[in-house]
């Protein structure tokens, strides 16, 4: 019965956390929004097993490899239901992707992606946030959709993917 009396004691309090309204109240109104997780990207030193993994051991669906030498990466999607993971594997001397496990040999998250409904208002906004965005222009990302990607030093040590919805 301790537990119980435990429960009854705890109950007003989460009641009244969950029913605070102080979080939406201090979010500004913006000309864009931020939308769904897209994908987790991860980096993998050998495609195929990362591929196997996913597809044979885990039971996931997986897509052909597809190559996008304007971002000097390979690209597999692995779909889970919610959302995606991306494999990226380098392609090139001057791919991002080989840099990172330089650092990182097993491979690692390198990113991730949250869709917005207004990419070029977000540019701006995020400009005058002083929020730094790694391209002058976005580029047409692995779903064929334009795509930006933040500075990691302003989005608390994370690669941060926009993508247009």
């Amino acid at each position: 019965s301790g537990l119980l009396t435990r429960l009854q004691t705890s109950a007003p309090i989460i009641r009244t956390l969950s029913s605070s309204n102080s979080f939406s109240q201090n979010i500004p109104s913006c000309l864009w929004k931020l939308g769904r997780l897209n994908h987790v990207a991860i980096a993998v030193p050998d495609l195929e097993k990362a591929q196997s993994l996913y597809k044979d051991v885990l039971g996931a669906q997986v897509s052909e490899t597809v190559a996008l030498p304007e971002h000097g990466v390979y690209t597999v999607f692995v779909e889970l239901g919610n959302t995606k993971l991306e494999l990226l594997h380098p392609l090139g001397e001057k791919s991002p992707i080989a840099s990172f496990l330089q650092k990182n040999k097993t491979g690692g998250m390198h990113h991730i992606c949250i869709e917005v409904d207004d990419i070029k208002a977000a540019m701006t906004e995020l400009k005058k946030k002083k929020i730094r965005i790694l391209s002058e222009e976005p580029k047409i990302g692995a779903h064929g959709k334009p795509v930006i990607f933040l500075h990691p030093k302003d989005c608390h040590g994370v690669l941060v993917e926009l993508e247009q919805a």
